[in-house]
């Protein structure tokens, strides 16, 4: 019985960036690679943030005259930051939500859920990059043509209730 983990369906050739990387940069390979978000590592490979279009946002929506007013509270302080924020350490959400090599799919699912996050960059144990997954490749276990799927019911194949 097949179990289908975040393995099975992750992308594998994940763009990351460099805790250094300027904004403009990350804002360039957001944009080329047609990707919503990117991870960050550090020297070691270890994801310690993930840097979304909404994080580089901050600097259009709090431009102009009206940001200063703008700024009340402790989350519109850390909107303000990333607003002035210059590189992918001042700019990402940290710490990252991962997945851990082998987890289920449907585990993976309802961590996406729960954190109100729509990809999750898999790890491995020493907590380096080994792929992304999105909501959608989590739908790819579905994808497959009916014979299969009619296949892997009949011989008790799950999706990972765990």
């Amino acid at each position: 019985m097949k179990n289908w983990t975040v393995d099975d369906v992750m992308t594998t050739a994940v763009v990351s960036v460099d805790q250094a990387a300027s904004y403009r940069s990350v804002v360039d390979l957001l944009v080329g690679r047609r990707v919503s978000a990117v991870p960050v590592v550090d020297s070691f490979q270890r994801v310690s943030g993930v840097v979304s279009e909404t994080d580089l946002l901050r600097k259009i929506e709090y431009a102009g005259d009206e940001a200063p007013r703008l700024f009340d509270g402790r989350r519109r302080r850390g909107e303000r930051g990333k607003a002035l924020a210059r590189t992918a350490a001042d700019l990402m959400s940290a710490p990252a939500v991962t997945a851990l090599r082998g987890t289920s799919i449907a585990r993976a699912a309802r961590q996406m859920d729960a954190q109100k996050v729509k990809r999750l960059p898999v790890v491995d144990d020493l907590g380096r990059l080994i792929g992304i997954v999105t909501r959608g490749d989590l739908l790819k276990a579905h994808l497959r043509p009916d014979d299969d799927i009619r296949a892997d019911l009949g011989t008790g194949v799950a999706f990972g209730a765990a």
